[in-house]
């Protein structure tokens, strides 16, 4: 053989031995780390059950609060305020004095106009009965015709006088009626805008104080265009129940929805809204904004999960199943809504599945986990 072949036998066989030691070498190596993953530590992480639940469907927005009725209380006639009967804010009652104008000069003209009207029955009286000798003697031609209608005429003017008259002794005890002003509706007083011992004109501009009826009240909200067919459908069926939540208050006002506005808002692309509330307790008050909701139905056998469970990868959403195995799963879901804390999941999960809402950050699929119990929470939170 030629010293050539034996050099490259030998090369061949050196590259053949160094190729089974790599390989030995590499099948260690995956086994150690195979040994290395399945020797892991389980990662603490805190669950919550997939459940079925009855899930109210509602539509959110901000809204401002009305109020039911307001009134701006104006003078009707001139006169200087004598004495005002209720404080700045106070409760007032429909038909409760509110002002005193000064009434002596009403009064006065009350009295003037009883004596006119006096005056004026007494001569109707004469009238009369001078129409009724002369008819007399009109039947005997003791007077002429023309004569007799000078008497009629003159019955006539004195009972147009009369009527006159009464006309205008009920306009003097209107006028002596409006020197004193009364609330028009119940509700509540704002400040007083002109105090006592000035004088007033009838319909000035500004008026002597509002009152505003809070009990019930309005609110009126806006919400985007697309929720308008469901929301005339399900208000065709029956009274939509609307729930008012004011900030920095534990409890919430209940009303129904009662109002929905004849055009959409081409610039904003919502219509607007009107509920009643009736404000027994006075948690709404007028200017005010708070969050109205308005459940359209019940939705039953709705899947829920804490919302905190659910996060977003570049797929979009998912969660973290921990199967029967203690092994964490990575599940895509859709979500179909957000009710509070919880979210509605359209598909993905299924009832009495357990899914991590602590302890996320630091599980990948497949991560072996164990379940803290409700006492260990905090200590979770913290990881």
């Amino acid at each position: 053989m030629k010293p050539f072949s034996i050099l490259r036998l030998l090369q061949l066989a050196t590259l053949l031995f160094l190729a089974v030691q790599i390989g030995a070498c590499g099948q260690q190596s995956s086994s150690a780390a195979d040994k290395k993953s399945a020797g892991a530590p389980a990662i603490p992480v805190v669950v919550a059950p997939v459940i079925g639940k009855t899930v109210p469907l509602r539509v959110e927005a901000i809204g401002n609060v009305e109020p039911y009725k307001s009134v701006a209380i104006k003078a009707r006639v001139d006169g200087q305020i004598v004495k005002v009967f209720f404080t700045d804010g106070q409760e007032v009652k429909e038909g409760q004095p509110l002002f005193q104008l000064d009434p002596r000069p009403f009064q006065a003209s009350l009295q003037q106009a009883e004596a006119a009207l006096l005056r004026d029955k007494a001569q109707l009286d004469r009238a009369r009965k001078q129409q009724e000798r002369y008819q007399d003697l009109l039947h005997k031609n003791f007077v002429s015709p023309d004569a007799y209608a000078q008497f009629v005429t003159n019955a006539d003017t004195a009972a147009a006088a009369v009527r006159a008259s009464e006309a205008a002794l009920e306009n003097a005890r209107l006028q002596l009626e409006y020197s004193t002003i009364r609330a028009p509706i119940s509700g509540r007083t704002g400040k007083i805008a002109i105090q006592l011992g000035n004088l007033v004109k009838a319909n000035d501009t500004v008026s002597l104080v509002t009152i505003n009826q809070v009990a019930p009240v309005y609110l009126s909200f806006a919400v985007p265009e697309q929720y308008l067919g469901p929301i005339r459908k399900y208000m065709a069926e029956g009274k939509l129940p609307v729930a008012a939540r004011v900030q920095g208050v534990e409890s919430t006002a209940a009303g129904e929805l009662a109002f929905i506005d004849n055009t959409v808002d081409v610039g904003t692309g919502t219509v607007k809204l009107r509920a009643v509330f009736p404000n027994k307790d006075s948690v709404l008050w007028p200017g005010q904004f708070v969050t109205a909701s308005v459940t359209l139905r019940e939705e039953h056998d709705a899947l829920v999960v804490p919302s905190q469970a659910v996060q977003t990868g570049p797929k979009g959403s998912f969660v973290f199943v921990v199967k029967p195995d203690l092994a964490a799963e990575v599940r895509e879901v859709a979500v179909e809504r957000v009710e509070g804390t919880q979210s509605v999941i359209a598909k993905g999960l299924k009832a009495g599945e357990r899914v991590v809402i602590n302890g996320q950050s630091r599980l990948v699929a497949g991560s072996r986990v164990s379940i803290r119990t409700d006492a260990d929470k905090a200590g979770a939170g913290k990881s």
